[in-house]
């Protein structure tokens, strides 16, 4: 949405050129007001979005043969079916509490707005349910030893299908 020249032509035709600042940013809270109190206004954005971010996805791991694994970050991963073509899932989970806490203070926003934008979303027991991997980021459970244990998986992972190829 920041990068793609095409997306951000679509994207100000949609919704105006208030949807970047004279910056050329993206202004994620004027999208954010109109979309999360619009369901067809949101279908539309990811009608925009998730097609361009699939094809940069794909671009991205074509470049990255040298590397034994590649992790893709995607808040809406099953609703737009892009898990897909990943051979695992991770599934990151936090109380709601600290999830409202974090992205009210990243986006500068309350946490009704918060809570808008989750709405839009599948709930934790539905992603859990279709995960392979669970990481708990509750600031109790070391997150660090969690990856790195899901590294040393994958690693051993990826030496199998090798070795059954």
């Amino acid at each position: 949405m920041q990068e793609d020249p095409e997306l951000k032509k679509q994207i100000r035709k949609v919704f105006g050129w208030d949807a970047y600042d004279e910056k050329d940013n993206l202004n994620r809270s004027y999208i954010a007001k109109i979309v999360f109190n619009n369901a067809a206004k949101l279908n539309i954005l990811n009608g925009l979005v998730h097609p361009a971010v699939f094809d940069d996805y794909r671009n991205w791991v074509a470049n990255q043969i040298v590397h034994p694994y590649s992790i893709k970050e995607a808040a809406l991963m099953f609703e737009t079916d892009s898990f897909k073509e990943l051979d695992k899932i991770i599934v990151v989970t936090a109380p709601i509490n600290t999830r409202l806490e974090r992205v009210a203070k990243r986006d500068n926003v309350k946490n009704d707005d918060v809570l808008k934008r989750m709405e839009n979303q599948m709930s934790d027991r539905e992603r859990i349910a279709k995960a392979d991997f669970i990481l708990k980021n509750d600031g109790k459970a070391s997150l660090v030893k969690q990856v790195l244990h899901l590294h040393h998986y994958f690693l051993d992972y990826v030496k199998d299908m090798n070795k059954a190829i």
